[in-house]
């Protein structure tokens, strides 16, 4: 299995996306929030101590302890790899979630090694501590969502590159039989982690003889670990993401542009990545994608109220998501 970037680059065909949620689908935000998980930098204090140089396993192997972590706690640096070199409250802007004052800007320079230029792509992570405050992972009887409002700026401003600026994924766990190592032993349980999600492209092509910028979403992934083709954006501002996982181990997809809360009218896909079957949620995360070269920036992305949900056991009754309230 492969979590890399580079799967994004066109060489796995596109997959179409289902017409119609089916019936036993989720959508995100249904059920109860889990309040002590999530934000909504709406604290004026808000801060990330960073304890730098930060980590960049995927790299060179290198996890730099200590990491960082988020003054309130809720947020904390990937030890794989980094958290984004920007990490700002800001205010929320226009068309946001009504009453909401205060959001966070994601941005990153240096996504790669620390005090190196790679010129390669890399992503830097942004995490919330889900199963540390909630007492461990969500197992998917449950049905746990997370929803998230995401800014998307204008596209004068965006890192001129085509491929993947932006993420937002989940981290889940599996149980693999792992060959053994020695001859006639038998196989073995074993812990399997993966990160399904949405990515945000661009792509710039030449229609007759003009440049055209086209925004587009990207799910990972398949059966096969091979991302497919999402619906394209049509507008830059906000969008309202979300990411279902139900107890047949199937991943969701949502996606709607405005802040409004998700339905199944937004609903884009489901899949098993890699042809697992989810058992457990342990958080979700946000990509901040460049290609680090030293001197472009990533793409300036905004979120805010990220939230997570779960329908406990016997709860069937369907909530939606709350509005923001001050």
């Amino acid at each position: 299995m492969s979590a890399s970037l580079l799967s994004l680059s066109g060489l796995v065909p596109d997959q179409s996306v289902h017409a119609a949620p089916p019936i036993n689908v989720v959508v995100p935000g249904t059920g109860v929030q889990l309040t002590q998980v999530g934000d909504d930098f709406e604290d004026e204090s808000w801060g990330f101590v960073p304890n730098g140089p930060k980590s960049s396993e995927d790299i060179d192997e290198q996890q730099r302890q200590p990491l960082g972590k988020s003054t309130n706690g809720r947020w904390y640096e990937g030890a794989k790899r980094g958290y984004p070199d920007i990490m700002k409250r800001v205010a929320t802007p226009e068309g946001g979630i009504p009453g909401s004052e205060g959001s966070l800007l994601l941005k990153s320079l240096k996504t790669g090694i620390p005090g190196k230029i790679t010129n390669e792509m890399h992503q830097d992570d942004f995490i919330c501590n889900v199963q540390y405050r909630v007492g461990g992972p969500i197992p998917v009887s449950k049905s746990p969502s997370a929803t998230t409002r995401v800014y998307l700026p204008p596209i004068e401003e965006w890192e001129n590159r085509n491929g993947p600026h932006f993420a937002f994924r989940a981290a889940v766990k599996t149980t693999i039989m792992e060959p053994s190592k020695f001859i006639f032993a038998p196989a073995h349980e074993k812990d399997e982690i993966y990160w399904p999600g949405l990515f945000i492209l661009r792509e710039t092509k030449k229609v007759d003889g003009k440049l055209v910028n086209n925004l587009f979403f990207r799910v990972r992934s398949d059966r096969n670990g091979g991302d497919f083709r999402g619906p394209d954006i049509e507008t830059t501002g906000w969008w309202t993401l979300g990411l279902s996982f139900t107890p047949d181990g199937v991943v969701h997809y949502f996606a709607r542009p405005g802040v409004e809360d998700l339905t199944r009218e937004d609903y884009i896909a489901s899949a098993l990545p890699y042809g697992y079957r989810c058992e457990t949620f342990r958080t979700f995360f946000y990509n901040t994608v460049n290609k680090d070269d030293g001197k472009s920036w990533s793409t300036g992305f905004i979120i805010d109220d990220p939230k997570v949900f779960v329908i406990d056991g016997a709860r069937t009754a369907s909530r939606p998501a709350p509005t923001k309230s001050r």
